[in-house]
């Protein structure tokens, strides 16, 4: 036991001294090649309470937070996660690797794009900026993401101890945020040079995106293992339980993961503790208001005063197709690039009191489609948000005389 915990102590001693090298401005290179002579692997831990550890000892969570990228591209590949443990389908851990690989196939879709642009002098840059835009319009989803570490098992790991690699980490989130949001303002750019973009591109573009990646792989190499020693099944029942007031990153999950000897909380639980939704002219149970929403034969789509996706119904014959993963997400981020900026000016018409409903009306094969979005207001005429209602009209297009109550057989 004394020679485990000697090979710990030995083990950390030097980890710490190489992440103070980089602290000192050696390259990463360098530190690299001492890493993997002197250390073949490192156990996961230990990587956790040596960041920890020069927190406790002075260094400040700022200068941490520099070091953050280059020590972990320092460990990538180096870090020992035998003996980290298997987690079931929906369990949160389960969740988040999955939306991770969603946000791989995210970069690596728009690093290809990118290349083929930098490659190919010909390519129509203005229809190339439309669908980089989308790329990052799907990668903006990540802020679910992170909002249900910050805010769901960060405060847990705080219980445990351990503050240090949350602050870190959360610093990271924020950076990401602003990386990400920049790229999209100078995807947006009106009129934007081919020499402009591509100054961009070092700038911010390919940053933000290599940012993102490596975000998935320090959760994966370093948080989830510690998380999953740390926290308890009951823990992790309560990140699953809240998970969906943030919504999920690019990934619904099929299944609602619940910890052997505890109960999901059902539609039954949520009534016991509801009751009914009284309103001003009756009331309703929660069961019937689902029922109800749902057996209404339009689709709809709320989206509330902050522009955030809350709700959407889940009629049988629902024309516009929805999962969980938009819960939560910028409804500028649910439309197609090239036509975000149409979604803007609604919401600011609605927004400003200019206008209260727009209406549109496509044909889809066969269907003729009427989609129409209504400011939603309190007494006062406050904004409260957006209702999206679609409709397949085609069937009353088609009606002639009358059909009475009487002549139901």
């Amino acid at each position: 036991m004394s020679e485990l915990i000697d090979n710990s102590n030995s083990r950390k001693k030097k980890l710490k001294a190489l992440i103070l090298k980089l602290h000192k401005g050696e390259s990463e290179e360098k530190v690299r090649n001492e890493l993997m002579e002197s250390l073949s692997s490192i156990p996961y831990g230990e990587v956790v309470e040596v960041e920890q550890e020069l927190i406790n000892e002075g260094l400040p969570e700022s200068e941490v937070l520099k070091l953050c990228d280059a020590h972990s591209a320092v460990l990538r590949g180096n870090v020992d996660l035998s003996g980290t443990r298997d987690v079931p389908e929906g369990h949160p851990v389960d969740i988040m690797i999955k939306e991770n690989r969603e946000l791989r196939k995210v970069v690596a879709e728009a690093k290809k794009l990118l290349e083929n642009i930098e490659t190919d002098s010909g390519t129509d840059l203005k229809d190339n900026l439309i669908k980089l835009k989308g790329y990052f319009n799907s990668l903006f989803d990540v802020d679910k993401h992170y909002l249900r570490k910050e805010y769901l098992v960060f405060p847990f790991l705080e219980q445990e101890g351990i503050t240090g690699p949350p602050k870190v980490m959360w610093g990271k989130h924020d950076e990401i945020r602003e990386q990400i949001k920049g790229s999209l303002e100078i995807l947006g750019t009106t009129g934007i040079t081919r020499e402009e973009f591509f100054a961009s591109v070092e700038i911010v573009i390919r940053p933000a995106l290599e940012a993102v990646e490596d975000m998935t792989l320090k959760e994966e190499e370093i948080l989830f293992p510690m998380a999953l020693e740390k926290l308890s099944d009951n823990q992790w029942h309560q990140v699953s339980q809240q998970s969906l007031e943030f919504g999920f990153c690019l990934y619904d999950p099929p299944v609602t993961w619940v910890p052997e000897g505890a109960e999901d909380q059902t539609l039954q639980d949520l009534q016991r503790t509801a009751g009914h939704v009284q309103l001003p002219t009756g009331s309703f149970s929660l069961e019937e208001l689902l029922a109800l929403l749902n057996t209404l034969p339009v689709d709809l789509t709320f989206v509330d005063k902050n522009d955030k996706v809350k709700y959407f119904s889940q009629s049988a014959d629902r024309i516009f197709q929805r999962n969980r993963a938009i819960l939560n997400r910028d409804v500028r981020h649910c439309h197609p690039p090239a036509s975000s900026h149409i979604v803007d000016r609604i919401i600011e018409d609605f927004k400003s009191g200019r206008e209260s409903r727009a209406p549109f009306w496509i044909q889809m094969g066969d269907k003729f489609i009427h989609i129409e979005y209504f400011a939603l207001r309190d007494e006062k005429g406050e904004y409260l948000g957006t209702l999206e209602v679609s409709h397949d009209v085609s069937r009353y297009r088609k009606l002639e005389g009358e059909q009475r109550i009487l002549s139901y057989t």
